[in-house]
């Protein structure tokens, strides 16, 4: 069973509560919910971390390397668009990662249209939603 770990950046455990007109009115624990129900029918064993500080996000990368994770899903919020080190450390896994954000950073404000960390990811999936995850979590699976 492939072992895929969905980590969530910062601001995402506000979910449901912050700009729900851009993110929606889910919660991050709809979303896990979500997620769960698709891996299993993936036959995927899915694990969730979520971190408001960069430093935790880049511990629980390698961590993610040492346990020879099969793949990750990322949505680091807006260390998307500032963290060199984000960036590094999803690189440094070796893991296939798959960018996910819930609104079209393409069409939002100028700063936020550029993701430094994808460039260290197989693929960038955004506005889509919540259904982001799952599309990104099917890549993932057919690897």
């Amino acid at each position: 069973m492939k072992k895929i770990a969905i980590i969530n950046g910062p601001n995402l455990d506000r979910l449901g509560k912050r700009e729900p007109e851009v993110y929606g009115r889910a919660t991050l624990r709809d979303l896990e919910k979500m997620v769960r129900t698709e891996a299993k029918k993936l036959r995927v064993s899915p694990t969730f971390f979520q971190s408001n500080h960069e430093g935790a996000l880049i511990d629980k990368l390698g961590e993610l390397a040492d346990r020879r994770f099969d793949g990750i899903i990322i949505n680091p919020g807006g260390l998307s668009h500032t963290s060199i080190a984000l960036r590094d450390a999803i690189a440094g896994t070796g893991i296939p990662a798959v960018e996910v954000h819930i609104s079209d950073i393409r069409r939002r404000e100028p700063f936020r249209r550029k993701s430094i960390t994808a460039g260290a990811c197989v693929a960038m999936i955004c506005g889509r939603g919540l259904p982001g995850y799952l599309l990104a979590l099917r890549r993932l699976e057919k690897r």
